[in-house]
C-alpha cells in the first residue's frame, strides 16, 4: 500500500472567529477551499467555545461529527434529541439542523458534503504504549485519507518499511492512500515522550 504523508504543524494552522468563540481549521479539502464560500469537500477543525450558549452556523448538504477534547457539552438539535458530551465523546448531526450548545468546551469537528463517509476515533496511549491502527481503506471511493490530530504529547507514526513521522500537540498528520481500492496496512502509533498521549484519529472517504 503506498500513501502520501503531509504534516500540519500547529504553527501553520489559522485561527478565526465566529458567534461563539474561535475556530482553528486543520485541513482542508481542496486545499484552496474556502470554508466562508462552502466550496469544501470535508473539514476538520478545532473549536474553542466561549460563550455559555451558542447557535451553531447552518450547513445544509453538510454533515456533521463532533468530538469533545475538553469541557461538557450539551447539544440540543431543535425537532431531533439532545445529548450530553463529555471528554471525547461524540455526535453526528446534520449540518442543516437547528443546533444549539450550552457549556463551554474545546472541540474537534470533521465536516462532510454529500457522497462522503467518515468516523471518528480517540486514541489513548499511556507510559510508553504502542498501538497497531488499522487504515483501512473502502472501495467505491476515489479518496481516502486517515488524519490523526495530536491532543496531548508527542507520538511517533510509522507504516512498515517507512520512516517515523513525529507530531506534537496541535499538530495534524494526513495519510492519502494512493490507491483506495487496495485493501488495509497498519500504522504503528507510539507515545515518546509524555506520560499519556491523546490523539483523534479522522477516516475520511469521499
Amino acid at each position: 500500500m503506498e500513501y502520501e504523508i503531509e504534516i500540519i504543524k500547529k504553527e501553520q494552522l489559522q485561527t478565526s472567529l465566529w458567534s461563539g468563540g474561535t475556530t482553528t481549521q486543520l485541513a482542508i479539502y481542496p486545499k484552496d477551499a474556502v470554508y466562508s464560500q462552502r466550496n469544501f469537500i470535508w473539514r476538520l477543525s478545532s473549536a474553542q467555545v466561549e460563550a455559555e450558549e451558542s447557535v451553531f452556523t447552518s450547513l445544509p448538504g453538510i454533515s456533521r461529527i463532533i468530538m469533545i477534547i475538553e469541557g461538557e457539552l450539551l447539544l440540543e438539535h431543535e425537532g431531533h434529541y439532545k445529548k450530553v458530551l463529555k471528554r471525547f465523546d461524540q455526535d453526528s448531526f446534520s449540518g442543516s439542523w437547528t443546533t444549539k450548545s450550552y457549556g463551554k468546551v474545546v472541540d474537534f469537528n470533521l465536516m462532510m458534503r454529500e457522497g462522503c463517509e467518515g468516523d471518528l476515533e480517540a486514541i489513548h496511549l499511556d507510559g510508553e504504549a504502542t498501538k497497531a491502527v488499522d487504515f483501512q481503506n473502502k472501495k467505491g471511493f476515489f479518496r481516502c485519507v486517515q488524519a490523526m490530530y495530536c491532543v496531548n504529547g508527542e507520538v511517533s507514526i510509522k507504516a512498515a518499511g517507512e520512516d517515523k513521522n513525529i507530531i506534537h500537540k496541535g499538530d495534524i498528520i494526513l495519510i492519502k492512500a494512493k490507491d483506495c481500492e487496495c485493501g488495509s496496512s497498519d500504522f504503528e502509533i507510539s507515545n515518546i515522550k509524555s506520560d499519556r498521549a491523546d490523539l483523534i484519529l479522522a477516516r475520511i472517504y469521499c
